[in-house]
């Protein structure tokens, strides 16, 4: 039934669900990738909606910035709406001369300095890892749809403006072997673990430590069609 979080009804939401975090990119995902696409949610301008994709049901619903907002709407969908796979589709910033803009790429662990997990659990672990069965699913689509696809040790991050003085990228880079950074997924892939459920995270380049490029909020809603398309293909296939 409905939460504080989420006016959906039970059954209005799709085994898996598409998760960026702007709502602007859910409902570009709706509008432009889903068949009958409905919207099932809005609470706090957090939009969700229910289609299809070649005819198989697919959620796609906004997480929101950062790892308490994604930790609440992803285990409210595990635990109220009877989700069973949430995939992340979202943006990074790029640690590696390896990972350019635009590139797509495929988290296969998410390191964090977050106590996210830590206050949720217990759980002390600072490197958390996605569903298995979703990563080899994915990586099957990207070679099948000839869409290169990277994959990637991501830091979440709690802060998107940090002191200099705590040290640079480049010694959080060389520390953590992270290739690039975000502020969700690690907390998305505890909640999954913790629930016996699947998670995993695609992220498309949105700019470059190392190079200085970055593309702009409009570009970042429109401009990922590649990670998109991988994704619902993944979803349908699971």
């Amino acid at each position: 039934m409905p939460t504080p979080h989420n006016a959906a009804n039970p059954g209005d939401f799709a085994k898996t669900v598409l998760m960026p975090g702007d709502p602007l990119r859910a409902k570009f995902v709706a509008e432009n990738f889903l068949e009958n696409a409905r919207l099932v949610t809005s609470v706090r301008n957090c939009l969700g909606f229910t289609g299809t994709y070649k005819g198989v049901p697919v959620s796609v619903m906004a997480s929101g910035m950062g790892m308490p907002s994604i930790g609440i709407y992803s285990y409210e969908l595990y635990t109220q709406y009877g989700v069973e796979n949430i995939i992340r589709i979202g943006s990074a910033g790029s640690y590696n001369a390896e990972l350019n803009v635009l590139d797509v790429c495929l988290a296969d662990s998410a390191y964090s300095e977050s106590n996210y997990a830590f206050v949720q659990n217990g759980c002390e672990d600072h490197i958390l890892y996605p569903s298995e069965k979703i990563n080899k699913v994915a990586l099957e689509k990207a070679k099948e749809l000839g869409i290169p696809c990277k994959l990637a040790r991501v830091h979440s991050s709690d802060v998107f403006y940090t002191d200099p003085k705590r040290g640079t990228w480049q010694e959080l880079r060389d520390r953590t072997g992270s290739d690039c950074v975000e502020m969700e997924s690690f907390a998305l892939f505890h909640n999954a673990n913790y629930l016996g459920k699947d998670a995993a995270c695609f992220l498309t380049i949105s700019d470059s430590f190392v190079t200085k490029q970055e593309l702009s909020a409009e570009d970042r809603q429109n401009a990922f069609a590649e990670m998109m398309k991988l994704a619902l293909e993944t979803a349908i296939a699971l």
